[in-house]
């Protein structure tokens, strides 16, 4: 096990660095001079000149990116030119949105998902099960984006159950906040359950076949304790490890999302930045987000490593 976690430890690492440097030279390629979009054409020389400096442009892209890779070393994410404050303050920000929104959906696709999964475990081959696969198939097709604009146009524009967008900010109460974040959470969510149900239903089904599930029915278990008390706990690790997988997708899909309820999430954050081509929030934005999405992974590995101790297969290391 202690093999492993070094394994894991030194996979994130390295995989961190290798998404600073994508992440950098990517946005470095990107046609057009920052300075110049931000102060527009007509800008004086030395104003330009005096801009970038002051953005760094004026050195060589090695040197940048490792005044850029240190200070995120020391927790420095730098400073937007765009505010003129501290891109972490930012990011904190938002993250009062974009942090309890992926929750709410993940809260959201656990309760849709597993119910469905089991009942169409216990229902394989009636109209129960292909209910489920049915809205599996349709929640997978249909992306975030356009459930969103669906559910504007149902439960805003139509019913006037819940506002269209915006957010009242947390010290306006729970109730409301919850209010505007409802409609987007259930954006998010209805893809990521629709997967999730399906992989819940296929480990259900997987486990209902064991040995120690004939024993139980044997014994006169009923069919309802049989899923609930063995079942469902026996195919926890490969639907754990999907719902871990899904957080990074939820905040990855809450960058769009946001767009369109209009959140101040960081999605949005994102969105603007990139559109006023401030480099230094646009960078730290997608690090943090690459770096969130690797971390899961690793807890994820880690949290199902722990909890089924066998060893590994040859490929992912071999024995130590």
């Amino acid at each position: 096990m202690l093999a492993f976690l070094l394994r894991r430890l030194v996979s994130l690492i390295v995989t961190v660095w290798l998404a600073t440097i994508v992440v950098f030279t990517v946005l470095q390629l990107v046609p057009g001079d920052p300075a110049l979009l931000m102060l527009g054409i007509d800008a004086q020389p030395d104003t330009l000149a005096a801009l970038r400096s002051q953005m760094g442009l004026d050195q060589p892209i090695l040197t940048r990116y490792l005044h850029w890779a240190g200070g995120l070393a020391r927790g420095d994410l730098g400073v937007s030119l765009t505010y003129a404050r501290p891109v972490a303050d930012l990011v904190a920000e938002r993250l009062a949105v974009t942090l309890p929104l992926s929750l709410l959906s993940l809260a959201l696709s656990t309760m849709l998902a597993l119910p469905l999964g089991l009942l169409a475990a216990a229902r394989r081959g009636r109209g129960g099960d292909w209910a489920v696969l049915g809205f599996a198939q349709l929640g997978v097709s249909m992306p975030s984006f356009w459930i969103a604009i669906l559910l504007i146009l149902l439960f805003s524009l139509t019913l006037h159950w819940f506002p269209a967008g915006g957010f009242p900010g947390w010290s306006a109460g729970i109730g409301p906040a919850l209010q505007a974040l409802l409609l987007p959470a259930l954006a998010l969510a209805v893809p990521e359950a629709a997967i999730l149900a399906r992989v819940t239903r296929t480990a259900v089904l997987d486990t209902l076949g064991e040995d120690h599930i004939r024993t139980a029915r044997a014994k006169g278990v009923g069919r309802m304790a049989v899923l609930l008390r063995h079942a469902l706990p026996n195919a926890l690790i490969p639907v754990a490890t999907v719902l871990g997988l899904q957080i990074s997708f939820l905040v990855a899909g809450a960058v769009v999302v946001e767009n369109v309820f209009t959140l101040p999430g960081l999605g949005r954050l994102l969105y603007q930045a990139i559109g006023q081509r401030d480099l230094i929030v646009v960078q730290g934005v997608v690090v943090l987000l690459a770096l969130f999405v690797v971390l899961v992974n690793a807890l994820v590995d880690i949290a199902c490593a722990l909890a089924d101790p066998r060893p590994p297969a040859s490929g992912n290391g071999g024995a130590s």
